[in-house]
């Protein structure tokens, strides 16, 4: 009826996952996205306290909205540089220990 293969036949590779880890292969590979990690979690809650806002302000428009947001990018990249909270910290730690002996 149809020319498909059956599932059965299905090349291996398809179904499996890959296991390549040779991007975190080495300490400051696992560093950066640490510190990367703890600014887009800095960002992330500086966005949430921004939106409970009290009330609205008397010159509030969106160009001040975008504006704010680019700041606060740059506020959770300096916080995650200069004073960390401590999470990206603790990732990278985690993955260290589940990386054992091949991180150099």
């Amino acid at each position: 009826m149809t020319d498909l293969p059956a599932l059965s036949q299905a090349p291996s590779s398809l179904a499996t996952v890959s296991t390549d880890t040779g991007r975190l292969g080495t300490r400051a590979n696992l560093d950066a996205a640490g510190k990367k990690f703890e600014a887009i979690f800095t960002g992330m809650m500086l966005g949430s306290m921004r939106k409970a806002k009290l009330a609205d302000g008397l010159f509030e428009s969106n160009a001040l909205t975008q504006f704010r947001d680019m700041q606060d990018q740059q506020l959770a990249k300096a916080m995650a540089e200069h004073a960390p909270i401590g999470i990206g910290k603790a990732m990278t730690e985690f993955l260290a220990k589940q990386g054992g002996d091949t991180l150099k």
